[in-house]
């Protein structure tokens, strides 16, 4: 079972350090995998809790993605960044699960779909829960990589799938979506929303 620690929180990696990490476990020193492990977790947790809406899911998710990680090392090459290919699994993990999810909630009735609105086990209390609760998951997921973890739409393209031209497109508009919520809560100076580069 892997348990979030605490030992990198968002914090730099040492690219050396981790291909010396994935050297070491394709090689069969499975122990050496702890290290992608540490290096990660925390972020990808993060990534997968926005993503799902819930902090059990990802859980669960980081779990399962990096079992699959472990599973599909041998087909991670080095011409993208270890991380981007982290975050592709992670990525195309958490819409499978927004999918699943989807598909037992039309078969949930009507009365079970209210109870789990009115229990929602992640509430709104903070602004970046309230602005999350406001985005598709593809918008908080390209939110998320483009601004905290600060990729070019380039490398979120590799992990997504999509062209970066169409997700240059998507983060302007959602740009200007958040501007707008921002003004109808109240107004914001202008400069205040990231700009796009």
């Amino acid at each position: 079972m892997i348990l979030l620690e605490q030992g990198n929180p968002g914090g730099q990696v040492n690219p050396n350090m981790i291909e010396e990490a994935i050297n070491k476990v394709r090689t069969g020193e499975r122990q050496a995998f702890t290290t992608l492990i540490t290096a990660y977790e925390r972020q990808i947790y993060t990534y997968c809790k926005y993503i799902l809406r819930s902090r059990e899911e990802a859980e669960d998710a980081v779990q399962d993605i990096f079992v699959k990680v472990y599973q599909e090392l041998g087909r991670y090459e080095k011409r993208v960044s270890f991380s981007a290919w982290l975050y592709r699994v992670a990525y195309h993990h958490c819409l499978d699960q927004l999918r699943r999810r989807k598909r037992r909630s039309r078969l949930l009735s009507l009365y079970k779909l209210q109870l789990v609105r009115d229990n929602s086990e992640f509430p709104d209390d903070s602004p970046v829960d309230k602005l999350f609760g406001t985005l598709s998951p593809e918008e908080r997921g390209l939110l998320i990589l483009r601004v905290v973890e600060q990729y070019s739409f380039e490398e979120i393209a590799q992990i997504t799938g999509s062209s970066s031209a169409a997700l240059r497109k998507k983060y302007e508009r959602l740009r200007r979506k958040l501007i707008q919520q921002k003004a109808e809560e109240g107004g914001c100076a202008r400069g205040e929303v990231a700009e796009s580069n």
